[in-house]
């Protein structure tokens, strides 16, 4: 009767694991017809209008199928967990994870090398390598599609939807004379209100805040046909919010206001102390894309991501003219930033950088398919132990013989930062640049650092080269 038993019960957890495995093949699947789809409908490499539309809508829903498929692999892959559970002996399940949602990543990352997808032509795809372009940038109707962009992301930021799922506000008005009250058709009336907003830009404006514009969740900011500038003021605070897009702006000379009253939503203003003058400041934020931007010469950071901010994207940019580029943790002693998970992916790190391209503390940061141009001190830095997994990246070390050095490891002894896991794969060193990378490699450590299959680092000036803000006008792909 025992063996009886046994055989029951292994044939039992048998079916469940065939169970898992089943549905996570049917994601893969199901994902692979769709993106795919479009090679069907396909003439003399192009796709008909009709079928590329259709296509185009396959895709779409089957990305917001991919996120919505993780509860259905969790609930599949707990019965395989309370099989293993039941005080048999049994060993590991070949292959298994421990969270359903890394296995979705990991086909989401399937799908985004896919030569299928890249050679698609078309709506689906430029032909870049950058799977976030070549989403979306080949539509000619993308003015009439807007918020399709929302489920282009990549990374660790790529479950931001911002606005996608609100009205579309158009900003008619450059002006900012009272952050407390802002006029309608301003920039700062659009960003504090409570639903869902994908904000557009009626034509090209510079806009000079006269206090940081301090943003509400699921917001998207969307300069794409219209060339936007905000600058020579303060600029943008993201603050205990979620879920927001910022795309396709020029942020540049920002610098430090406060000491004033500031409207953060419909129903509340207060005091601000001093801003430091950030080009973009994220303080206890989650779910955050910033994608083809140009950022430069602010009085403090370009990008500043602290105090538990996580889940979060920098992709597609283009820094120029500034000291201290990207700061990630805020502090050695924050222990809360150990949780924190930032993508830097196909940026431009170009002329006048000095240092921080980032500087990182605790978490876990994926810099992958960068363009380094420029640095005057180092690129990628780092302090409090934290695990940096740099992929397919593009260094060119400046000509100065004592700055070759792409790493630099802040106020610690080697014997202390030798067990940090930084580690360089498939990077292109060029002009005497060099990467030192420490740790025991643990594959645990790294997997919480990976958020996106990495292309050749031979590809980077391609899938970089539209990095910045692009010139998008209507009726033509951008």
């Amino acid at each position: 009767m025992a063996g009886e038993a046994c055989s029951a019960a292994a044939a039992s957890r048998s079916r469940r694991r065939r169970r898992w495995w089943a549905a996570l093949g049917a994601v893969s699947l199901l994902l692979l017809v769709a993106v795919g789809s479009g090679g069907v409908a396909s003439y003399g490499g192009r796709l008909r209008a009709g079928s590329a539309a259709a296509a185009t809508t396959v895709a779409t829903g089957a990305r917001r199928w991919l996120r919505d498929s993780t509860s259905r692999l969790a609930a599949a892959r707990s019965d395989v967990a309370d099989a293993d559970a039941d005080g048999s002996a049994t060993g590991a399940v070949a292959g298994a994870v421990d969270d359903p949602e890394a296995v979705a990543s990991q086909v989401h990352m399937s799908i985004m090398n896919s030569t299928a997808r890249r050679n698609l032509g078309g709506y689906l795809s430029c032909g870049t390598g950058n799977p976030i372009d070549d989403c979306w940038r080949c539509d000619p109707d993308w003015h009439s599609n807007r918020q399709r962009l929302a489920d282009c992301g990549i990374g660790f930021g790529r479950n931001a939807i911002g606005g996608r799922d609100g009205r579309i506000y158009v900003v008619t008005d450059p002006g900012d004379d009272d952050p407390v009250t802002p006029r309608r058709g301003t920039l700062r009336h659009a960003v504090i209100r409570n639903e869902p907003l994908w904000i557009i830009f009626e034509r090209d404006m510079v806009i000079t805040l006269r206090q940081e514009l301090i943003m509400n969740s699921f917001k998207t900011i969307d300069g794409r046909g219209a060339n936007v500038h905000i600058a020579n003021g303060a600029c943008l605070t993201l603050q205990f919010i979620t879920n927001v897009i910022i795309h396709g702006l020029h942020i540049h000379d920002c610098r430090p206001t406060g000491n004033a009253m500031v409207r953060s939503s419909p129903r509340h203003y207060g005091w601000r102390t001093m801003a430091d003058g950030d080009a973009v400041s994220i303080f206890a934020s989650s779910h955050v894309w910033v994608d083809h931007c140009s950022l430069s010469n602010c009085a403090d950071g370009l990008i500043d991501a602290i105090e538990g901010s996580t889940a979060i994207t920098v992709s597609n940019n283009y820094f120029t003219h500034h000291n201290e580029v990207m700061l990630l943790g805020h502090s050695d002693f924050y222990l809360k930033d150990k949780a924190m998970q930032v993508t830097i992916a196909f940026n431009h790190f170009g002329e006048g950088l000095i240092q921080r391209m980032p500087r990182c503390r605790h978490g876990y940061f994926h810099v992958v398919n960068n363009d380094y141009t420029h640095w005057e001190m180092y690129a990628i830095g780092g302090s409090a132990e934290p695990t940096i997994n740099s992929q397919g990246n593009r260094f060119l070390a400046p000509t100065n013989p004592f700055a070759k050095e792409v790493t630099k490891r802040i106020e610690a002894a080697e014997t202390t930062w030798n067990a940090w896991n930084w580690r360089s794969e498939g990077d292109l060193l060029l002009n005497g640049a060099y990467f030192i990378p420490s740790g025991a490699g643990a594959s645990a450590s790294y997997s919480r650092a990976s958020s996106l299959g990495a292309k050749s680092s031979s590809m980077v000036g391609t899938i970089t080269s539209g990095a910045g803000v692009l010139s998008c006008r209507k009726g033509s792909a951008c």
